[in-house]
């Protein structure tokens, strides 16, 4: 076996410079192993990738190596992300949908993942207020906007500690008055979306953010596809916000909406087409119910006669395209009706029919199981209008 006593220097072949190993270099005839590696930019995954491309995950401005056959982040680990949602499921605000519509700060709480049981209270919110859909970061929860006991739309965000019970603090204000808005969450963001502004607007599209994690105003984000929106549904995953529906208003007439349309959370901009909706509905959940791969959405009025729709939606998040039946709600009450999830179980709390009676009644589905929704337990009282969201127990 032949081997270097000693090597001082190393030149190319004129002996001017360094040497230049493009592709390795061979001993005895064989590669040394050595290869050279591809760096990929942009929003979608290489194809047929070897051990150590990177790729630049401009989507999610993610740098990931390609290692033991899957995609990691630099240090060789998953990029961590903060949770959007968790196993207390929380109520906020409403109102008692009598006719005298009295408004209610109490915020109540849930344990989605027992599967079954009535909701306990947690605290209450700064002020009287309903219409006020909530994001989560897992650890804290904030809700923003809605009408208060004077029947005023107000701009004011609250946030809680989802473990902790208590009264909610406030944590700063939307750039506008907002009711009717619907909500999505990356547990970094949470974006409000569309709603109505005065008491004689019919709606529009601007999408606002916030940090969950740090007390402030909410700042511009950018615009829907469609102009004068409100009371939209909505669902997310990790990464894409979807708003879902609502009404428009052209000329002198309110219009319902079919469309559906999404944005990705950490990259403020327009939002963008991602098809339609089984039937165009308004005032249906507020709130956001998915496992990360599959959102869902129910109820609402489904036309200008104000029937009522007990179906429930379905889209796979990532893949645009129509919304297809997922099953149907539960007793009839699914109108201005809270919704959120552990990331397994989808929960409504509350609502009202189309008769105008709210309820104290609690249903759940099992994301991943197209089927009718089934009763979960009672909330503390009659309510409907409540914003929702889950968080950490502990």
């Amino acid at each position: 076996m032949s081997e270097f006593l000693k090597v001082t220097k190393l030149s190319d072949r004129a002996g001017t410079g360094a040497v230049n190993f493009s592709n390795g270099f061979n001993i005895n005839g064989s590669d040394s192993g050595i290869s050279s590696f591809t760096h990929t930019e942009g929003a979608t995954e290489p194809s047929s990738p070897s051990n150590g491309d990177t790729w630049w995950d401009s989507d999610n401005d993610i740098y990931k190596v390609y290692m033991n056959n899957e995609w990691k982040d630099w240090l060789g680990t998953t990029a961590s992300s903060v949770d959007w949602k968790g196993t207390r499921g929380i109520s906020l605000g409403g109102d008692d949908g009598a006719n005298s519509e009295v408004r209610l700060n109490t915020i109540q709480y849930i344990n989605i993942s027992a599967g079954s049981g009535n909701a306990t209270d947690f605290g209450d919110l700064t002020a009287l207020r309903e219409e006020c859909p909530a994001a989560s970061s897992n650890a804290r929860i904030i809700c923003a906007g809605g009408k208060n006991d004077s029947g005023t739309i107000i701009n004011n965000i609250d946030y809680i500690a989802s473990a902790t019970t208590g009264n909610s603090t406030d944590f700063g204000d939307l750039e506008s008055a907002k009711k009717g808005h619907s909500v999505c969450g990356d547990g970094t963001y949470g974006i409000f979306m569309g709603g109505i502004s005065t008491s004689n607007n019919h709606g529009d599209n601007k999408i606002q953010r916030v940090t969950i994690a740090s007390t402030g105003n909410a700042t511009d984000f950018g615009d829907l596809t469609e102009n004068y929106i409100r009371y939209s549904s909505s669902t997310n995953d990790t990464t894409r916000g979807v708003r879902c529906a609502g009404t428009t208003y052209s000329g002198s007439s309110t219009q319902f909406t079919n469309v559906i349309d999404y944005i990705t959370m950490a990259n403020a901009g327009n939002a963008t087409d991602f098809g339609d909706v089984l039937q165009g509905v308004y005032f249906g959940q507020n709130g956001v119910i998915s496992n990360n791969t599959i959102g869902i959405f129910g109820g609402g009025y489904k036309d200008s006669n104000y029937a009522e729709e007990n179906v429930i939606q379905k889209i796979t998040i990532q893949t645009t395209g129509n919304a297809t039946d997922f099953g149907d709600m539960i007793n009839g009450y699914g109108i201005s009706i809270g919704g959120t999830t552990d990331g397994t179980t989808g929960v409504w709390l509350g609502g009202k029919s189309n008769q105008g009676n709210a309820t104290n009644v609690i249903s759940k589905v099992t994301i991943a199981t197209p089927g009718n929704a089934t009763d979960f337990g009672d909330m503390l009282g009659n309510i409907r209008d409540n914003g929702s969201a889950s968080g950490a127990a502990s």
